[in-house]
Order: structure tokens, then sequence, then C-alpha cells
């Protein structure tokens, strides 16, 4: 059923809201984790750095589709708080047909243009078969990821945070199970670790895509209604394409880091990689926050809910930033075990102990970043997080690697461009949210 955030206690509701969301994003988590645990110890270092080096490519083709969803959600969460059921149904409904031909176009481009991609980011050569492989596998599944994200928006954005959690438990233990079966018993290699990955993702889609056929509620679709309404189509890629481009960019940005990564040979890219899973966990508070704070927001204000709205706002980034630091916290301080976990070579550990203990005590400036862009893509501002995120994590980011690695050949250099960046974004933001007058600045769509 679906859940209004314009009543109640505050605190509580988003809160309620925020934890399906975390614990749905620990059991996502688990698709990159379970992968790399088992083939790290089954299939070796070099099969790891295959695997480890997918966040950033993966991000760089579907991150701009889902921001778009991000716009979509917006949007269905002003017109579910101003209870506007008529457009709120036409929103759902060309949501759902622009997710299904932006499946296909992932699906095409991933499965095209990833050796282009891998060889660009300079990937070893003991290494780019197995990438090449993995990648395109995995991109076979493009429909299913990006329509089990485009049915995760629509439910978030009406309040209803508990059915995308049931869906990714059922696919993650699903995952589990593959992959242990596809790897370690039937001995199908990376690849199978691809396909155990993209018949889970499927199963998540299929399951969120059907209960939003059935479902009680004014976002309830029906199958003859599912087609792109043009006049929506616009304010949803108005909405979403400055968090699109936003993704795609940082995706990039990211991809230029994990090339001078790659630069240092498959043992650095074992161990980094290793560190990319620990700090997904990192980010659990962080997105949990972010995307409560956007749908709270969204609601209240198209409900004219203002001074809520504020409070809301306060209270989710206080709870993010002190959540995500204390998951910096311990990881840092159990970063040789935890790493261990992944690959047991002393080399690989230390590569991973090293970045883990650079950034992980700064991760409270990313989550005051990304709580502050959440609140203002749910007041309908979104371009704001994307020019600053462009300046500070993509410009900035590449401008930095690209002089200093030249004057300071060594990876440190390279793990300090984030938590530089993070602090430049955070300072922005800051000074925006304390001058602009983000609330009353608000239009109906």
């Amino acid at each position: 059923m679906d859940k209004t955030l314009t009543e109640g206690k505050i605190s509580k509701n988003i809160i309620l809201f925020a934890i399906p969301i975390f614990l749905g994003n620990l059991f996502q988590q688990l698709y990159s984790i379970v992968d790399s645990l088992v083939v790290g110890n089954v299939l070796g270092k070099d099969a790891l750095a295959a695997v480890s080096s997918s966040g950033s490519l993966i991000f760089l083709i579907t991150g701009f589709i889902n921001g778009i969803f991000v716009g979509a959600g917006v949007i269905i969460a002003r017109y579910y708080g101003a209870k506007n059921w008529k457009d709120l149904s036409i929103a759902v409904h060309t949501t759902i047909a622009f997710g299904i031909i932006a499946g296909i176009i992932v699906t095409a481009a991933g499965m095209c243009f990833t050796p282009w991609m891998l060889k660009m980011m300079g990937t070893p050569a003991d290494v780019l078969p197995n990438s090449i492989l993995y990648f395109r596998l995995y991109f076979a599944g493009g429909l299913g990821i990006v329509m089990y994200n485009t049915c995760m928006g629509i439910f978030q954005a009406v309040g209803d945070s508990r059915h995308p959690l049931y869906y990714l438990i059922i696919s993650s233990i699903l995952n589990v199970i593959l992959e242990l079966l596809f790897v370690a018993v039937l001995g199908l290699g990376i690849g199978g670790s691809a396909i155990a990955t993209v018949i889970a993702q499927f199963v998540s889609a299929i399951l969120g895509f059907a209960k939003l056929l059935r479902v009680e509620g004014r976002h309830r679709v029906h199958i003859k209604e599912i087609q792109i309404n043009k006049e929506m189509l616009i304010n949803l890629l108005k909405m979403g394409i400055p968090t699109g481009i936003q993704n795609s960019v940082i995706a990039f940005a990211n991809v230029i880091v994990q090339t001078n990564i790659n630069a240092f040979g498959s043992v650095a890219m074992a161990g980094c990689g290793s560190y990319s899973k620990l700090e997904g966990f990192a980010f659990l508070p962080i997105t949990s926050f972010s995307v409560s704070l956007t749908t709270f927001i969204g609601q209240n204000l198209g409900a004219k809910q203002y001074e809520r709205a504020k409070k809301g706002a306060r209270f989710g980034i206080l709870t993010g930033v002190l959540l995500a630091e204390s998951v910096g916290i311990i990881l840092w301080l159990l970063a040789p075990i935890l790493i261990r976990f992944f690959n047991n070579q002393p080399d690989v550990i230390a590569f991973g102990v090293m970045q883990t203990r650079t950034e992980a005590i700064f991760y409270c400036l990313l989550a005051l970043s990304h709580c502050l862009a959440g609140i203002l893509r749910g007041a309908g501002k979104t371009s704001i997080p994307m020019i600053v995120m462009l300046i500070c994590w993509c410009a900035i980011r590449i401008t930095y690697i690209s002089i200093i690695i030249k004057l300071l050949p060594y990876i440190q250099v390279v793990f300090w461009a984030y938590p530089l960046t993070w602090f430049l974004s955070s300072v922005i933001f800051i000074i925006y949210y304390k001058k602009a007058d983000w609330i009353h600045s608000f239009s109906d769509i």
C-alpha cells in the first residue's frame, strides 16, 4: 500500500521509509560482494580484477537512464502529495513505457561497446578477455536492470519502500545460490558469475512489475495504458536529464580514476576493487537518506507543507552524515580483516587497506553532498546538483589526477582525488542551501 509522508512525526516517517531502502541496498550490495568473494577465492586475482573493475563502467552506461527515473520519481511524488490522481497515473504509465525502451537501448549499447570501453580504460591484457566476457553477459540483462529501477522508483515515490526490499531479498538469495552453483560447482568461470547476476536481476524486475499490475493504489499499472504521453515525457526528461547527465559524467570521471588504477597492474586492480565492494556498504546510509529525502521533500512540497519539508531536510542531513561517518570509522579500523575476505595475497591486501584508510574517514563529506543533492532534487532543482557535481566530481577530479599523477606517480595520489572533491562539493552545497530560497521558489508542474 502507498504511504503519504505529509502527515505524522517527521523523524519517524523518514526513518521508517529509509530503513527498507537501507536493507534493500544492503541486499543489492550482495550482488557484487558475492561476485567478488566467489570469483576471488575460486578463480583467482586476475578474474577478481576483471569483476572488480565493473562498477564505474556499469554506472557509466546505466547512470544516465537511472538519473531520468530519479526525475520521474520526483514528479510522481509531487503529484501524489498534491493528490492529483489523473496526472499521477499518466506519469506512472509513461515511466514504465520509457523504461522498456531504455532497457533495450542499455542492453544493445552495453554489449556492443564493452570491448572498446575496456580498452580505452587501459585494462591490462591479462584481464581483458575475462572483463569483456563478464561485461557482455552482464549487459545482456540490461532490460532487467533498468526495469527493476523503474518499478522501484515508482514504489518509492508513493512512499512504498517495502516492496522493493522484498524483491531484492529474493533476488539476492537467488544470486548467492546461482553464483555458487555456476562458478564453484559447475565450473562455468567468470561467465557463470555474470549469468547468475543477470538471472537474479530479471527476477527482481519481474516481481516488481507484477506487483504494480495488481497493487491496490493510485499508482496501479494497466497494460493497455502503458504508452508515452508526450507532454509528460517532456516533464520527466526536464526533471531527470540533469541527474542523468550528472551520473554519466561522474561515472566517466570515475572511469578515468579506474584507468589510472589499472596502470598500476592487476594486483592494484584487485586490491582497489576489493575496497570498492566495502565502499558500497558506506553508501547504504547515504543512499537511503538521499532517496528518502527526495521523496519526502517532493510529497510535502506537492502538498504545500513548506515548514514540514524544511524540518525533514534538517533531520535527514544530520542522520545521514552521522551514520555514514560511523560506517567509515568501522571500515578504517577493520580494513585489513575485511579486504582479506576477498583475496589473501599480501600485495592485494596492502592496496585495498591503503585506499580504505585514505578515503573512509571522509564519508561524512560524501553523505553531506548526497543528502543536500537529494533535498534539492525533491524541490525540483535537479540542475543544481548536476552543476556542482560536474564541476567538483568531474572537472576538478580529472584535472587533479591528470596533473598530480605526473608529478607524483604514486597510487595514493589517485585515492586522494575522492575526499578532496567531496570536500569542495560539500562547501558549495552548504553555501547554496543556506542562501537560496529553495522552498518558496518551488512551483507546480
